[in-house]
């Protein structure tokens, strides 16, 4: 099964695919945000065209764990995603998924210029990869 793994910026959104057996995620690509209307039917269409069977979503917890407007705007980006597609959305805490997604682009001594274009993937990889774990039993 296929899943999807999404990275919900302000501006962009980072994509990332699992294999077709949900084992691993690879980076795929971003978005650039537009209306909720328009990014939902271009992800019910990407969804199709990769076979996508399942979203994980990164949930933007605060710090402390509790809810902001942030979490508000994913949950409401999930449910509309879920009802034009039918398929299963799974809210996955990302807390300090962008953080680890800098730091390991700048280990690979990437230029800023070049870290802005890759960090909401990798942040993708980084939510689906950790799901797709959770549900094999593998411990992070």
């Amino acid at each position: 099964m296929r899943w999807m793994g999404l990275d919900l910026g302000e501006k962009r959104i980072g994509i990332a695919l699992s294999d077709p057996l949900g084992l691993t995620a690879g980076g795929h690509s971003y978005r650039k945000r537009s209306t909720l209307k328009a990014d939902v039917a271009f992800f019910q269409q990407f969804m199709a065209d990769h076979e996508v069977e399942g979203v994980v979503i990164g949930l933007p917890l605060n710090m402390n764990g509790t809810v902001g407007p942030a979490v508000v705007k994913a949950r409401c980006f999930g449910e509309s995603l879920h009802n034009a597609t039918g398929k299963p959305v799974v809210f996955w805490d990302e807390r300090l998924t962008t953080c680890a997604a800098q730091r390991l682009l700048i280990e690979a001594d990437l230029s800023r210029s070049k870290r802005r274009q890759q960090v909401d993937k990798l942040a993708a990889v980084l939510i689906l990869q950790n799901y797709l774990d959770s549900k094999s039993g593998i411990k992070n």
